[in-house]
Formats: structure tokens, sequence, C-alpha cells
């Protein structure tokens, strides 16, 4: 493609909306615009990457039998209200009604849809197992739409699903799997963990989480350099203290005032936060939720989530005010003696530390020696901590990292949720009827794209690798109006395409620095440049990821050029 007759339009500013790298560059690399917030479209040369990646995947997933199919992103509510997730999905489903107020809504993922297929069309054992996926745009009403493609309310996925006969061969499907993400997300030139992780929305037992690694990611990784071990800070398990062996004391007030945090109280009574609790207050529903972790650690929302078995999207911060008359609790005096008509879930360490201090649930008030059985209980008692770096390893108790990343794919476990619930059953060599065990595996390709380019980059621009690069080589011509030198361009251009290198030819009627700088800023990995020495049949040679510029015979720069894309395509 000569760049004389492409559309490409690269911006010489920071868009002021644009906070991280990949957002940035693409931006100004003119990859990808904005219609609104969250919603991205892609230009010429941002497809053409988008659609190597898409490639990848296809290679990858037909690999391990993989059938790619196509379907709707309007998927109706009756199904997801049989599976239970027309309510649990919460306000991030995009909801729509047809003109005759028949609910619908717009895809974030399709279990539902590739559930109802299957056992519609499945039906006995023979036609097992089974994987199917597609690569489709998807939807979700994100609150805070940011970061370009990182966090968009649309975004392109590949979404896969496994149906099995039975747990073994749920086991092999998802290792399969496994090893296909590893392999794409090397192809795509990624530094990445597969880290343990929280199933989400999505469900299911087991989950695993391909995480980029990455300053700018949301994901957080807590990660044993003694073991492997490796887990969303969400999902990673904690490893209490030792219980403490001691005698438990008489409770007693003591009036503390003004100390409502647990920092205050500590230097007020002269203790260390250790032997504190720390109170947090909850609406869920229609019920009030306290939650107590020991007062030097931060309490994990999901886990709370999921020890209350609700959605995420329905557990708020309490109302003080509402939830004392309901309850007896007093903001920053609150504790677990004495309240009432809530749910009290009590952080797992708690109930082995001795002679703690709590809220007195009276206004400037705290309650010393507190002690979990003897004074209070809870109706869940379970690990409900946030793990930060140094906390112990919860397979070999070593000290962990923490790292951040972005969550660019993630495999699932979902055994028979979805088929249970919508009844999906085959029938075994004996007849008997049996419900199908399911799986399923998404990959972010927009998200990805951006990864690359946030681990990909320099002050000049993108360097793209070149298995994923929209072009592998691109051809300036220093001046148009040099017959010599537009000549050798057109040669190695010709020469280039004709070996399956995809080139571009810079034959724009503009100042070289124009063209090296753009020629930096999308990326390209190799760059011929035809100049002054054209007429001795020398050009320079440069790749995007060096610095150096080395000049060669044009010939030699060609039959490099076809090397290395060979080698790395």
């Amino acid at each position: 493609m000569k760049l004389s007759r492409m559309h490409i339009h690269t911006l010489r500013e920071v868009p002021n909306e644009a906070e991280i790298a990949s957002h940035i560059l693409l931006l100004r690399a003119g990859m990808i615009r904005k219609l609104v917030s969250g919603v991205y479209g892609f230009m010429p040369l941002g497809f053409r990457s988008i659609r190597k990646i898409e490639q990848i995947v296809r290679e990858e997933m037909d690999a391990k039998s993989g059938q790619e199919i196509l379907m709707s992103a309007i998927q109706p509510a009756e199904l997801w209200q049989e599976s239970g997730r027309w309510y649990a999905y919460g306000p991030e489903l995009f909801r729509l009604k047809d003109r005759n107020g028949r609910d619908f809504c717009l895809g974030p993922t399709h279990e539902e849809i590739f559930t109802d297929i299957v056992r519609n069309e499945v039906n006995s054992h023979r036609q097992l197992p089974l994987n199917i996926y597609q690569i489709q745009t998807k939807y979700r009403d994100e609150k805070r739409p940011r970061f370009g493609l990182m966090r968009s309310r649309e975004f392109i996925m590949k979404d896969a699903y496994s149906f099995d006969k039975d747990q073994a061969g749920l086991d092999k499907s998802y290792e399969d799997m496994y090893d296909a993400y590893t392999k794409i997300f090397t192809r795509c030139g990624l530094t990445f963990r597969a880290v343990e992780a929280d199933t989400g929305a999505i469900g299911g037992s087991n989950s695993h989480e391909f995480t980029a690694v990455s300053d700018v990611g949301e994901s957080q990784i807590a990660y044993c350099e003694a073991c492997e071990f490796a887990a969303t800070t969400e999902r990673a398990e904690f490893v209490d203290d030792l219980p403490v062996m001691e005698e438990m004391l008489p409770v007693q007030d003591v009036m503390t005032p003004g100390t409502k945090t647990i920092a205050d109280v500590a230097d007020y009574l002269g203790i260390d936060v250790k032997s504190t609790i720390k109170a947090l207050l909850f609406k869920a529903e229609d019920k009030y939720v306290a939650a107590f972790v020991r007062g030097d650690r931060e309490l994990n929302q999901i886990k709370l989530v999921n020890a209350l078995n609700v959605p995420e999207h329905v557990l708020e911060f309490a109302d003080e005010a509402a939830m004392n008359a309901a309850t007896g609790c007093v903001g920053g005096y609150t504790g677990p003696v004495g309240l009432n008509n809530c749910i009290i879930v009590v952080d797992s360490e708690l109930t082995g530390m001795k002679n703690l201090v709590a809220g007195a649930n009276k206004e400037n008030y705290h309650t010393k020696n507190v002690n979990y059985g003897r004074d209070y209980t809870g109706q869940i008692v379970t690990d409900i901590k946030m793990v930060k770096e140094g906390d112990k390893c919860p397979k070999c108790h070593e000290p962990l990292q923490i790292a951040r990343g972005i969550e660019v794919g993630q495999v699932f476990k979902l055994g028979t949720k979805y088929s249970d619930s919508m009844k999906a059953y085959y029938r075994d060599e004996a007849m008997n009827e049996k419900a199908i065990v399911m799986g399923c595996y998404g990959i972010g390709i927009s998200r990805t794209l951006a990864a690359v380019v946030e681990q990909h980059h320099d002050e000049n621009g993108i360097i793209w690798p070149i298995s994923v690069a929209p072009y592998h080589a691109i051809v300036t011509v220093v001046s148009i109006n040099d017959e010599t030198q537009m000549k050798m361009a057109e040669d190695i251009y010709a020469q280039l395409v004709e070996a399956g290198v995809e080139a571009l030819m810079d034959d724009r009627d503009e100042r070289p620095g124009v063209k090296f700088k753009d020629a930096d800023l999308i990326g390209v990995p190799i760059r011929i440049t035809v100049g002054k020495k054209a007429a001795d049949g020398i050009v320079e040679y440069k790749l995007r990821r060096e610095r150096d510029i080395v000049l060669m015979p044009a010939e030699e720069a060609v039959r490099k050029a076809i090397g290395l894309v060979k080698a790395e395509k």
C-alpha cells in the first residue's frame, strides 16, 4: 500500500482524554477513533492489527478442534432469566425492548446462547466433546469507561465454550484451552502470567486469568517466587496469623472521644493496630451487613460478595444513620458485640485473636478485651481479607510479591451451572440422562491490542512485534522528485510484496522528518529508507526496536527484511 493513497491521519498532540500509553499512541497513530465515551472505531492500520490478532486466535483455537460460528449480539431476556443472570449481571448489562415490548440485551458474553444451541442439537454422548467459539463484538455498560480500549463499553472478544460428558473431559478441554492461550499470547509478543482468578458473574468452580504484565493494568496479582503460586488479589487466599494463647480478660468500655479511625483509636489507647477490630458496613438488597477484620487488614469486597452469595452489584456501603436505626451500629464506633438485625461476617483470623479493641456501638466509646465466641459470633466466618506485599504465600508461606497487569483472557470451569439451570442434557451409553459439563474461555481481542502497545512502545511511538504489526515494512522515499530514488523504492517495494512481506511505501510529498516521525509513531517493524545514496545502490536499514541505522546495498536490505519477517511472522 502506498501512503499517498492511504487514509492515515496522525496526531502530533496528545489527546486530552488519553491517560495511558496505549490510548495516547493508538489515537495519535490514527489507529482508533472515539465516537463517544467508551466506544471506539478502528481505522485502517488499527483494524489490520486487530485482524492479525484474530487470525492468531483462530489458528490456535482450530488446532485444538475448536469450531468457529457467529451468533447475534442481541439476546432474548428469556434465556438470561432461565440461567438466573438477568438479575445477577446487574446494571452493566445493556437492556432494551423491541417495538412489542419484549426484553432483550446486548451480549457481554454468550453462555446462555451457546448452551441453548447445544441443548437443542446435542442429545447423545457420541456428539461430545464439543468446542465452539466465535469472535464478535460485545457490550458492557461500564459505569466509568477509561483508558481507551482497556475498559470500554463496546469491545471485540473471542468466546469459546466446551461441552463434555464428565469432569475428566472438562479437565482435558480446560488444559487444551490453557495451552492454546499460552501460545496465543506468546505469538502476540506479550509478557504475561496465568494466575488463579475469581469466577465473578460467569460462575463456575475454577478459573485462571491471563494477565499481561503492566504498571497501568487494573488487575493486581499476588505471586510467590519461591513456589510459583500466582493469583489475582481478589482470589488469593490469606494465611491467618497463628491463634494467640492467652487468658481472656473482662470486657471494659472506655471513652475514646474523636477516634473514628483505627489509627486514631490505636494511638489514643497506646496499642498496636493489630489489637483492634475494623468494621465495615454495607447493605445487600434489603439486608444490612457488618463485616469485621483485624485493624491492620483491608477488606476484600469480592471475597465478601462470595461469602454472602450475592451479585457484586447489589453490595453497597450502608447509610450509617439508617443502619444505626435498624441495627444499633454507630459510625466510627461500630463493633460486633450487641449488633442486631444484620448479617455479621467475621474474618477467620479474628477467631484466634484475644482481647481486642472494638467499637462499643456508642458515640465516643470503644470496648476493650473483646473475644470471639465469648462476646460475639458471626453468621459467616471466612477469609475476607485482601493480600498485600509481604504477606505469606498460601502454599509455601514465603513472602508474596504484588504486581499489576492487564487481563487479556480468562478460562473457566463452569461444570453444570448452565446445563442444570437450562436443562442441557445428553444420554450416556446406558441411555441415562446426564447434565453436560461445560467450560468457557474468553480473550479480549481489542484489549490484547492495547496490551501489546503498553508493552511495546517508546517515546517516539509504537514498536509492533512483527506478528501483529499492521504492516511488516515501510519503504521511505526521501525525495519523490528524484527519479533514481523513486525507481529504487518502487523496485524494493515490489520485491517485498512478491515475497509475502506486507509493505508500505511512503511516497507522500512530505519532508523526510515528517515521514520518519510517522514511521516511528505507527511502529512499522522494518524501515528501508531510499535517499541520496540511491545512485550507488545503497539504502538505510533500520529496525523499529533498535536505534542503529545501517547502510547497506538495497539487495541485502530486501533479503534481511524478508528473512526477519519469515522468522517472526
